[in-house]
């Protein structure tokens, strides 16, 4: 789903498999979405590292057979990202795996929700470009 129009705000949810086939096509439409919002192309390269990390994370929590539902927010220079999946009984993440390093060093906000039933990465990026 995509809304748009002056002034209004877009939403995008995508929902795949919860197989690393598919993080290609997850990488692909977050630099789609972040080049829309006029992003750097630096910023874009991070998102799709980050979207990478993020999506190994659920993906080693997701029950078989599930979907991976992933839910963008698109604001002006800001880009929110939420990657979820059912998990029967998650474990609680490992803050100090490199994993966790490379998405809280590449972005401006991460956290996880890790409860039972539902395991869930959350993600957002300012533009560089609005920091400066």
């Amino acid at each position: 789903m995509i809304t748009s129009g002056v002034g209004a705000r877009s939403d995008v949810e995508l929902r795949l498999p919860a197989d690393g086939a598919y993080a290609a096509v997850l990488r692909t439409l977050t630099a789609g979405l972040a080049a829309r919002l006029d992003f750097t192309m630096d910023d874009i390269e991070d998102l799709r590292i980050a979207v990478s990390e993020a999506t190994a994370m659920v993906l080693d929590e997701a029950d078989s057979g599930t979907d991976l539902v992933c839910q963008f927010r698109l604001e002006p220079g800001e880009l929110r990202l939420e990657c979820s999946a059912a998990s029967e009984s998650p474990s609680t993440p490992d803050y100090d795996s490199f994993g966790w390093q490379v998405l809280t060093t590449l972005t401006t906000d991460a956290s996880v929700d890790a409860a039972p039933g539902h395991y869930a990465v959350r993600l957002a990026l300012r533009s560089s470009l609005d920091q400066q």
